[in-house]
C-alpha cells in the first residue's frame, strides 16, 4: 500500500473527531526524524516542481481545505518552502466580491488554475461555495447538489486538459482547535492570526462537519482524490501531504527538454 492509498476518501467516507488524533506515521520518539524527512521530501519535491516548470508541458493543482487553525498556511509554509517561486503560487479566495457574485460560483477559481509548468496550491478552493453556504443556510439542498455536479464536471475538465489533482482535508478535532485558538490569543506573535470570525464559525463546527462529510463524498474521484489527512499532529500532516505530493510528481512523465541538437555547436565566447 502506498501512502496515498493509504489516507484516501471514500464514498461511505465518515468524519470522525476521533480520527484527527490518529497517528499511523508518528511516535514521539521519531518526531525530529519525521521533521527531518520532510525537509528531505521537501527537497525532493522541489526538484521535480523544477523539472515541471523546464518541461512546459504538466499541471498541478494541491487543493487545502480544513477547519481555521488546521494548518494550511503551514503546510505551504513546510512542504513548498524549497520550490522555485517561479513555478510556484499559493492562491487563497476569500469571501467573493460583488463582482465576482456576478458571475457562477466557478467563474473565480477558472481563472487561477495552473498553466502549463505550474504547481498550484490552493488555500482554501471552491469547496468554500458549498461548505459555508450550506452551513450558514445561504443555498439550499437542491442547488448544493448541482454544484457538487458541477465541480466534479470542472475538476474532470481540468484533468483531461492535463492537470494533475490532490484534495488534502486536514482533519482537526474541535479540543484541538481550542487549543490553537488560545495559542493565538496568548502569543503576542500570533495575534494577527486570531479573527473574531474563527469563533463564530467555531458555534457551527458539528454543522460543517457533516457538510464536509457530504462534500467528500460527492466529490471524491478517481480524477480527483481526496485524501483525509489527521492533522492534530503537525508534524505528522506535513510529512504525509509531502510524502503523497513527492509519490504523484514521482509517477508523472517529468524530464527536462531535450536540446535542439544546434545548440551543442554553439560556443560562447
Amino acid at each position: 500500500m502506498t501512502i496515498s492509498t493509504q489516507f484516501l476518501a471514500s464514498d461511505k467516507f465518515v468524519l470522525l473527531d476521533k480520527n484527527a488524533a490518529h497517528r499511523p506515521l508518528f511516535t514521539e520518539s521519531t518526531k525530529q526524524l519525521m521533521k527531518q524527512k520532510t525537509t528531505e521530501i521537501s527537497v525532493q519535491i522541489a526538484e521535480f516542481q523544477n523539472i515541471l516548470y523546464a518541461q512546459h508541458q504538466h499541471k498541478v493543482l494541491i487543493i487545502l481545505q480544513g477547519m481555521d487553525t488546521s494548518g494550511k498556511d503551514g503546510t505551504v509554509r513546510v512542504v513548498f518552502g524549497a520550490a522555485n517561486p517561479a513555478g510556484v503560487r499559493s492562491v487563497s479566495f476569500k469571501t467573493p466580491s460583488p463582482h465576482e457574485l456576478d458571475h457562477d460560483f466557478l467563474w473565480r477559481i477558472h481563472q487561477q488554475v495552473p498553466a502549463a509548468g505550474e504547481l498550484v496550491i490552493f488555500n482554501r478552493s471552491h469547496y468554500e461555495d458549498v461548505l459555508i453556504t450550506q452551513v450558514h443556510q445561504l443555498i439550499d439542498h437542491s442547488e448544493a447538489k448541482r454544484r457538487y455536479a458541477h465541480i466534479n464536471a470542472f475538476e474532470r475538465m481540468l484533468h483531461e486538459t492535463g492537470t494533475t489533482i490532490l484534495k488534502f482535508f486536514l482533519h482537526i478535532a474541535k479540543d484541538e482547535q481550542k487549543k490553537r485558538l488560545e495559542e493565538r490569543l496568548q502569543d503576542p506573535n500570533k495575534h494577527w492570526k486570531f479573527s473574531e470570525q474563527d469563533l463564530l464559525e467555531r458555534q457551527s463546527w458539528e454543522a460543517y462537519q457533516t457538510v464536509y462529510q457530504t462534500t467528500i463524498r460527492a466529490t471524491h474521484t478517481d480524477y480527483a482524490p481526496w485524501h483525509i489527512v489527521p492533522s492534530n499532529s503537525k508534524t505528522q500532516r506535513n510529512l504525509i501531504i509531502a510524502s503523497i505530493v513527492a509519490e504523484t510528481l514521482a509517477k508523472m512523465d517529468l524530464h527536462y527538454p531535450v536540446p535542439h541538437p544546434e545548440y551543442f555547436a554553439i560556443q560562447v565566447d
